[in-house]
């Protein structure tokens, strides 16, 4: 069993800048896929960032340029390093491990919300 906890969100105003962090208890598999979901009111949750134990990565194309994902294999924890923030941001972002196409864990959700 996976438990991810998330901190770092909060009030930004437009071209501001946030840090998420999510930890991990339990046992992280070097196979497993860390990322970052998002969810704004009336959407659907949708993939924000990911990354291997390796440090390949994967960007939405609405955050490239403008989100950094990184992590901490030793620490089993994932960061998502936000800038230039836009209204459009805005959103509860969950933590995500992928351990299969049909085993995912998920946080419970840290609210970004930024400003215009």
């Amino acid at each position: 069993q996976v438990q991810l906890v998330e901190s770092g969100g909060g009030l930004v105003q437009t071209g501001g800048s946030l840090r998420l962090s999510c930890a991990a208890s339990g046992s992280i598999f070097s196979t497993d896929v860390m990322g970052w979901y998002r969810q704004a009111p009336g959407k659907q949750r949708e993939l924000v960032a990911s990354i291997t134990s390796g440090g390949s990565t994967n960007y939405a194309d609405s955050v490239k340029g403008r989100f950094i994902i990184s992590r901490d294999n030793a620490k089993n924890t994932v960061y998502l390093q936000m800038g230039s923030l836009k209204p459009e941001d805005t959103a509860v972002y969950y933590c995500n491990v992928k351990r299969s196409a049909l085993l995912k864990y998920w946080g419970q959700g840290t609210q970004v919300t930024v400003s215009s």
